[in-house]
């Protein structure tokens, strides 16, 4: 491999026309200018210049050398700003939450974007497992779980609380237990979770999600209520995923004597420094969850 420092010397020889001149732009001895260049002619095995007293002419070797080598003394004399440089409008941000919380967030990403272009959102929606994997595995930057994590080399900071609410068709004014028996359960990947949480505190009878009939199942957050809607069954969600289905006058939604909420936690790869662009993209995950922008920062 050609010492770079060698070319950095041609380059500049050849930019200033003078071995004096350039040994007092580099900080080098004339003599050490000449010595890379002659370096330079045995590494390549041809001359480079023409030398006629103080003067000299670039050969074709030279000549190649120089256009070829230009690029290349350019890039590594700017490798310490661009590797150095950490915009906080720039490059792509890898996020990764379960679908309801990705459903509210998602947006907000978007509309940062739109702010500024040079801001790419890479946003998968994802289980809990898997978004702690993908943190622990560096295949994300930052993410939102519905559980403390349980792997020593992801931190999590609780941000918010995302209330469960009983969904049922319209028809169903007062979900009572044996209504709610009757209708049959449309489940989903969460269903039993979310539906021990909020049943279990407010129905004696509640055990488990298997004591309801199985009416249906989807693993698509946008598509659970679609059954719902239809006079299929009844399900238990997170606001945010019924807040952002398409038709809510065909689903009726109940809050219970005694509410029950997931908490989500702002989730991050321990002991690894965040780089500005994802500063910027966990304020606006807090603003999207109605957080202010300071408490959000707290964990960078």
């Amino acid at each position: 491999m050609i010492n770079p420092v060698w070319l950095r010397s041609f380059c500049t020889l050849v930019e200033v026309g003078h071995f004096t001149r350039t040994a007092e732009r580099l900080h080098m001895t004339q003599s050490g200018v000449s010595q890379h260049v002659r370096k330079l002619e045995e590494r390549l095995g041809q001359s480079l210049l023409i030398r006629d007293g103080k003067q000299f002419t670039l050969t074709d070797a030279g000549t190649r050398l120089y256009r070829e080598a230009g690029a290349i003394v350019a890039a590594l004399s700017d490798l310490d700003r661009r590797i150095g440089a950490d915009p906080a409008y720039e490059g792509v941000v890898r996020v990764m939450s379960p679908g309801s919380v990705g459903l509210k967030l998602y947006p907000h990403l978007l509309a940062l974007q739109q702010r500024h272009p040079g801001l790419s959102i890479d946003y998968r929606f994802a289980p809990n497992s898997d978004v702690e994997r993908a943190l622990a595995e560096y295949r994300v930057d930052v993410g939102i779980m519905t559980m403390p994590s349980s792997m020593d080399e992801v931190g999590f900071k609780p941000v918010g609380e995302e209330p469960l609410l009983l969904v049922t068709p319209t028809s169903l004014v007062e979900p009572g237990w044996d209504r709610l028996m009757a209708l049959g359960f449309i489940d989903h990947p969460d269903g039993a979770h979310h539906a021990g949480l909020l049943l279990g505190a407010n129905f004696p009878e509640f055990h488990h999600s298997n004591q309801f009939p199985l009416a249906g199942f989807s693993n698509q957050i946008s598509l659970i209520l679609e059954p719902v809607s239809r006079g299929l069954g009844f399900t238990v969600l997170p606001a945010y995923a019924v807040e952002a289905f398409g038709q809510p006058d065909r689903v009726r939604t109940h809050r219970l004597a005694n509410p029950a909420s997931e908490t989500l936690f702002l989730s991050f790869r321990r002991n690894q420094p965040l780089a500005n662009r994802v500063r910027t993209v966990i304020t606006t995950m807090g603003e999207g969850l109605s957080l202010g922008a300071g408490e959000s920062g707290q964990i960078v």
